[in-house]
């Protein structure tokens, strides 16, 4: 299935050199989990701060389980510091 993968900030590093303006659709397994995809694209867990799907942020203890539908767009942003 196709979902739409977007990394912000300093992980936009980590995205596929395809990336336009930080999102990337990907051909994923139905079977997939949110951590299967930050490890596949060496995204360090610690840095996947705030982890939404369709703009509905996703609990830590969800993030190892299959909870994509066809279609989703997954973004991560990491910490923010400052002022």
């Amino acid at each position: 299935m196709k979902i739409t993968f977007k990394l912000f900030a300093s992980l936009a590093q980590y995205l596929p050199r395809e990336a336009v303006r930080n999102i990337v659709e990907l051909e994923i397994a139905p079977e997939t989990t949110v951590h299967e995809l930050i490890d596949r694209h060496g995204v360090p867990r610690r840095d996947a701060h705030l982890v939404l799907i369709n703009g509905l942020y996703v609990e830590p203890e969800d993030r190892d389980r299959p909870i994509f539908k066809p279609g989703d767009a997954l973004a991560i942003w990491p910490p923010v510091a400052g002022g």
